[in-house]
């Protein structure tokens, strides 16, 4: 099957190319020059349909190119960045750059019509593309932050917060902690100004509280008496009480007291791969034997 596919796909692409040097002549800009465009893009669009039945996903994002750049000399913008989209799904099976080149192509056009939302849901996918691997983080908080700037001048603040959000996470792991800090205590306070949101402030001061506590315990015990005053339910979760003992273990050089008190907060409340990697590093910053468990 998968053959038998990919030959009606060749063969599409061929009359493609039929089509468009038939239309490149004299005759054929008189006779229906624009027709044989429109026949080839359809050519081309079948052709990558039948390329992705067969799983051949670069020949499928080339004939989504190709039909993406005729539908743009033609002036059909929508079109063509939506072949460009069609394109960057078949690629990023195989190769993310050549997926992120199709994306970056199609957000062009897509914020030169002002659709800035949809040119935000693009580069939220090329970020989503570089998360998936560490070495890539930086190029994924650099697109998470123009998808976010999008979506902001758009008013679509939640959206926006997420990408931020996801920026903090990131900017974290890569120990830029003073810009985690940042977005987890604007996004903790914007929280804090809808009824629906409140109950989520406490995680994000949490998660400042760890970056403060990971850069040093004093700027920590200040971070916290600010966001007690912001929000006065902070004082009695339990995760103030835990950022508060740990501080204290942590100025008593006490690192055997910090992992039970961890363990402890654990065994109730189980702590994602994001907290624990920032409690061992603060651990291993104040300790030789940085196993936490």
């Amino acid at each position: 099957m998968g053959d038998s596919n990919e030959q009606k796909a060749l063969q599409l692409m061929q009359d493609a190319e039929k089509k468009l040097s038939q239309q490149k002549g004299f005759f054929g800009n008189i006779f229906g020059g624009s027709n044989k465009v429109e026949e080839a893009i359809e050519c081309y669009q079948r052709a990558g349909n039948m390329f992705k039945m067969s799983k051949n996903w670069t020949k499928a994002g080339e004939c989504f190119c190709e039909a993406a750049a005729l539908h743009a000399r033609a002036g059909s913008r929508h079109d063509a960045g939506s072949n460009y989209v069609d394109a960057s799904n078949c690629y990023k099976k195989i190769d993310v750059e050549l997926a992120t080149q199709c994306l970056l192509k199609s957000i062009d056009i897509y914020t030169d019509m002002g659709r800035f939302t949809t040119a935000a849901k693009h580069h939220q996918s090329i970020a989503e593309m570089y998360e998936s691997d560490p070495n890539t983080l930086l190029k994924a908080i650099e697109h998470y932050e123009k998808a976010a700037d999008y979506f902001k001048g758009e008013e679509s603040n939640s959206s926006a917060n997420k990408c931020m959000l996801k920026v903090a996470q990131y900017a974290a792991q890569l120990e830029d902690y003073p810009k985690a800090i940042q977005i987890y205590e604007q996004v903790g306070a914007s929280a804090l100004e809808s009824s629906l949101l409140k109950h989520s402030a406490k995680e994000y001061f949490f998660r400042a509280a760890l970056c403060q506590l990971s850069v040093d315990v004093l700027n920590c015990q200040h971070a916290m008496e600010k966001y007690m005053q912001l929000y006065p339910a902070f004082q009695d979760s339990r995760e103030f009480k835990l950022v508060k003992s740990l501080c204290e273990h942590l100025e008593e050089q006490d690192i055997e007291a910090f992992t039970e008190t961890v363990k402890n907060y654990d065994s109730i409340s189980r702590l994602d791969q994001w907290y624990t990697t920032i409690l061992l590093r603060i651990k291993k910053a104040n300790d030789d034997n940085p196993d936490l468990c």
